[in-house]
């Protein structure tokens, strides 16, 4: 018998619900003895002979989808906790999104759905093997731990008032209007940018360790309560949840590179004291 909630030791993962490398509530242990594709993508790029001379150019190479397969043992209390925890595994791998999540030394995770048959062989009453096959879209794997900062417009109030009689006081508080946001992995990463209104024609500049600058520039006035979201991954630009505006920004949709610091400095035309940026980020790995 088996304790819920022990950790086998060996590799660790949840797909979805499923505790892979652990018992979960029904005493039901998932030994974990296989995953491949977890470790790296492949690689899409192509080389184009030199003419007249020697070697070859190289193309931008890009990462392909990371298909990943996870193979173990599923040993249960038992036939009827078996079979339930074959049909739990079966719906795992959903044909809708699910979190694969990875508990390395730095938990990772990844976005992934179904793109092979699932084979489950009974090996006795109470023991059978499984092995699942999922591939995630997005190669990425990224941190589980989402980050975030947020800022008003730049702002600087107090200081001297005049006429002002000696010995003279001065009590400024800036407002720098920006956020650091920090990748720690080894591939470039896409933030989200929230824009909460009141405000006039906000932009968005994304200040670089090399001094470059990429540009968010909205043309519309966001009115009080209104969300304007920025999806650099997806390249979209949506009004309260529901309306796209992307014709109305003009962008160059900034990367936090990996092992970087990118600024994202918050302005507007008009100094509004409601309105505030937010950036939410994870970093990401190969």
């Amino acid at each position: 018998m088996y304790l819920p909630g022990t950790d086998l030791g060996g590799m660790r993962a949840d797909l979805g619900e499923l505790p892979l490398g652990a018992v979960d509530a029904n005493g039901v242990a998932w030994f974990l003895q296989g995953m491949q594709g977890w470790d790296s993508p492949e690689l899409r790029a192509e080389l184009q002979q030199r003419e007249g001379d020697h070697g070859a150019w190289h193309t931008p190479g890009y990462l392909a989808e990371r298909p990943v397969s996870l193979t173990g043992t599923i040993v249960a209390p038992d036939r009827a906790a078996l079979e339930d925890a074959m049909d739990r595994a079966r719906a795992a791998a959903a044909l809708e999104d699910v979190l694969l999540v990875v508990r390395e030394h730095i938990p990772r995770q990844a976005v992934v759905r179904r793109s092979g048959r699932p084979v489950m062989e009974y090996t006795t009453d109470r023991i059978a093997t499984y092995s699942l096959m999922v591939t995630a879209a997005d190669p990425r794997r990224y941190a589980t731990e989402e980050q975030s900062g947020s800022t008003p417009l730049a702002s600087s109030t107090g200081g001297l008032t005049l006429p002002a009689t000696p010995p003279l006081t001065l009590a400024a508080t800036t407002v720098s209007g920006e956020v650091s946001a920090y990748n720690s992995g080894d591939l470039a990463t896409r933030p989200v940018l929230r824009i909460d209104g009141p405000v006039a024609a906000p932009r968005v500049y994304a200040q670089y360790e090399d001094a470059a600058v990429r540009a968010l520039l909205y043309a519309e006035t966001l009115g009080a309560g209104d969300q304007l979201v920025i999806d650099v991954d997806a390249k979209s630009v949506t009004l309260n949840g529901t309306a796209s505006r992307r014709r109305f920004l003009t962008a160059q949709w900034p990367e936090i590179p990996p092992r970087q610091t990118v600024r994202f400095q918050f302005t507007a035309d008009v100094y509004a004291p409601g309105a505030q940026l937010t950036v939410t980020w994870r970093s990401a790995w190969m």
